[in-house]
């Protein structure tokens, strides 16, 4: 992964806070020019540091359940298996993980009694997994996307509402909109129109509908060391039950949280933190958790590597492998030569 100068980070802050923000803007929030933007955020996006992806928000296709799943693979099979997973489209997030566990997914699957055993006993199949945890998200606190604003000193974070949308809110104009999007999520309206053969006003209208109503969202995605957040840690935090709540509401506000979930399983709060070093790690869980009245205690998995985030696949994770397994394959070969 490349390194970063002062003006690339200031670039991706302003596309973290408007994924499609034109050029102009955020040329002035970076006080440099127009060309310098465009030039800059052009080689993010081919050195495949940078993703803007506008997605349709749960419940757009349907009444849904999320479950939160760790995998353990057969050793050496763990990338081969991660690779299946990211493929599906019910997973909406995949990561390596540090632990007795291999993998983390996020799976989201239509409501029923007969969606998820069979989605889970196709997982299951995939050759290489061993084991299997799984637990159902019973209530997303936070789902953040401004996580970089505790780069931002004066920034605090506002109020968070989960967004959901409905089946009838969309029809298939709306959907061939967001399909377009979904790769590109920066194309202009005028391009949108012309390949849907429809008005650029129409195209502009019912995107700042489906944003409005909650329906869609617009997400910059980029790895958090580009902006010297080095420590993404996935904490189940076991809480009295009857201070779940409390502990909740005292999480969400808290800037390093980038997700929080009540699960089903053993009164516990799935919690995402994003720090700057292993040190703010270690003051989250000091000066934070073990404050908090109520907080029995929790475990802890590092992500190693995010393949997959609000359903789109990472554009920097094979790249990332790509390195590893180069700079693998030249230490056996010094050791065969020595």
């Amino acid at each position: 992964m490349r390194p970063l100068d002062d003006l690339d980070r200031q670039i991706i802050v302003a596309l973290q806070g408007d994924g499609r923000a034109s050029w102009t803007s955020i040329a002035a929030v970076c006080d440099t020019s127009v060309p310098t933007v465009a030039r800059r955020v052009q080689q993010l996006m081919a050195d495949n540091l940078l993703k803007v992806a506008v997605l349709p928000n749960l419940g757009s296709t349907g009444p849904v359940e999320t479950f939160f799943t760790r995998i353990g693979c057969r050793p050496g099979t763990q990338l081969d298996v991660a690779e299946q997973l990211v493929a599906r489209d019910d997973v909406r997030w995949a990561s390596l993980i540090t632990g007795t566990y291999d993998i983390a997914i996020e799976l989201v699957v239509t409501s029923g009694p007969t969606r998820y055993p069979k989605t889970m006993l196709e997982l299951q199949q995939i050759d290489g997994v061993q084991r299997w945890y799984s637990d159902l998200l019973l209530h997303v606190y936070k789902v953040s996307h401004d996580w970089y604003k505790q780069l931002l000193e004066d920034q605090e974070p506002g109020p968070v509402e989960v967004a959901l949308c409905a089946p009838q809110h969309l029809d298939k104009v709306d959907w061939a909109i967001l399909d377009l999007l979904r790769d590109d999520g920066r194309a202009s309206f005028k391009t949108i129109a012309g390949a849907l053969d429809l008005n650029e006003s129409t195209v502009r209208r019912r995107f700042e509908r489906m944003i409005g109503d909650g329906c869609a969202s617009v997400f910059t995605i980029v790895p958090a060391p580009v902006l010297g957040l080095e420590a993404e840690t996935l904490l189940w935090v076991t809480v009295e039950p009857a201070k779940l709540a409390e502990v909740a509401a005292a999480l969400t506000r808290h800037r390093a949280v980038r997700f929080l979930g009540a699960t089903l399983d053993g009164n516990a709060l799935l919690c995402e933190v994003i720090a700057d070093s292993t040190r703010g790690l270690f003051e989250f869980t000091t000066s934070t958790l073990a404050t908090l009245s109520g907080v029995v205690g929790w475990s802890a998995s590092v992500e190693l590597l995010t393949l997959k985030r609000g359903f789109v696949e990472t554009p920097w994770w094979r790249d990332q492998l790509a390195e590893h397994r180069a700079e693998l394959s030249a230490v056996l070969l010094d050791r065969g030569a020595s």
